[in-house]
């Protein structure tokens, strides 16, 4: 899969006759493509590590909308047809072309340029704290990937099932704290703590995941960057909300209840109605999360790690530690505590808070595709659970045709 894009090379002669400026040259000269091997110095590399979380967060903004609908956080209002199916619980082939090439675009850049880096910087590899940032990057991507797609194939290889990412991505994530550790790095430590102890959550490895969460703050909080430097920056949720009305906050679960960490906007017409959607029918509610086209996207959270923790205290059975853990992340949203009596009231009260928590980062399928598994949540009966192999991908892989 290329990182590099290829210009055509060219000159571009300004003809000055008549101006009497002969004697000088204005020949201008495109110097050709950034040739591969000029990515190998040291000096190049911020800009290779930079490149990866730069197609991490192209993925993962690209995306948002349509994981959204998908998983009930908000409601299609505009022309879109893709958007429209995913909405309507049809997630197919063809319409995930897009999605399933940046997806495997960020992992492959994340993966392979840490092969670039182990060569170009030979032993001081494992001390520069690029490299960690890399891992970090490879195990999110991975993770990403894991959590929204259905099965996978790795570099043109066969179907095999999407857990594959997890299992890369905690091998990913247990390098980058190792090198964390060694360079005293609290910030990438967190990151790579958050990132392992959701992927082994969702590998049943639940007293391993609660131990790395333990260990990360509830203040904490990793993010994917976004810019209003260039369109491709942008985060596309927001370009969708803020200069378009394509998806609505309106009729979903989130409506009736204010909570503070689901903000949206009841958006009114000159004249006081209801503003519409695209459609021109859907009312707009306007969410409030993300409210410049640059705002980051959380990777990973401390109040995700109590839920981690919480969620595994209810597969024991224990109520009241669930709750605790729980209320601690209420608290720190200044939100009062819940009570629960009994595990299925606990467990409907963690589902809910999740969806509160990781509202619109592209996280609720998955929740709801392993509760539906588990018979906790019917939601997604009947309807996709996840991103299929894209049509494009199976027509280039002789390995799935």
């Amino acid at each position: 899969m290329p990182i590099l894009t290829n210009f055509r090379r060219g000159a571009v002669t300004l003809t000055l006759a008549g101006l009497g400026l002969t004697a000088c040259s204005f020949e201008v000269t495109n110097p050709g493509p950034l040739v591969d091997s000029d990515l190998n110095t040291p000096g190049a590399m911020p800009a290779l590590v930079n490149g990866m979380g730069g197609d991490l967060s192209n993925a993962i903004g690209s995306y948002l909308t349509r994981g959204s609908l998908a998983a009930f956080e908000l409601n299609h209002s505009g022309n879109f047809a893709a958007e429209r199916q995913f909405a309507t619980g049809v997630i197919r082939p063809e319409d995930v072309n897009g999605d399933w090439a940046r997806m495997q675009q960020a992992r492959w850049v994340a993966e392979n340029g840490l092969v670039r880096m182990k060569t170009v910087l030979g032993t001081n590899f494992e001390t520069n704290p690029l490299t960690t940032r890399a891992y970090l990057y490879a195990g999110f991507a991975n993770r990403f990937l894991g959590e929204n797609v259905c099965e996978t194939t790795i570099d043109g290889g066969r179907r095999v099932p999407s857990s594959e990412h997890f299992v890369r991505a905690e091998s990913l994530f247990t390098r980058a704290i190792t090198l964390a550790r060694a360079q005293n790095n609290t910030a990438l430590l967190n990151a790579g703590l958050a990132g392992r102890a959701q992927v082994l959550a969702w590998q049943n490895k639940w007293d391993a995941a609660v131990a790395d969460a333990a260990l990360v703050p509830a203040t904490f909080r990793h993010n994917a960057v976004f810019s209003i430097n260039t369109t491709r920056e942008n985060m596309d949720l927001a370009t969708q909300t803020i200069n378009r009305r394509e998806v609505t906050v309106f009729n979903t679960v989130w409506v009736a209840d204010r909570d503070v960490r689901v903000p949206y906007d009841t958006v009114r017409t000159a004249t006081g109605g209801f503003q519409t959607g695209q459609d021109g029918a859907t009312r707009f509610f306007r969410q409030r999360k993300y409210i410049t086209l640059g705002d980051p996207v959380a990777l990973a959270r401390g109040t995700e790690m109590l839920l981690i923790r919480a969620e595994a205290a209810l597969r024991n059975n224990d109520v009241a530690g669930a709750m605790t853990l729980i209320n601690q992340g209420r608290t720190a949203s200044t939100l009062p505590a819940l009570t629960a009596t009994t595990v299925d009231q606990a467990w409907t009260i963690l589902m809910r808070e999740r969806g509160a928590v990781l509202w619109l980062e592209g996280r609720r399928l998955w929740d709801l595709r392993r509760w539906l598994a588990s018979g906790r949540n019917t939601a997604l009966q009947g309807r996709s659970t996840c991103v299929p192999i894209s049509l494009e991908e199976i027509g280039a892989n002789p390995n799935l045709q």
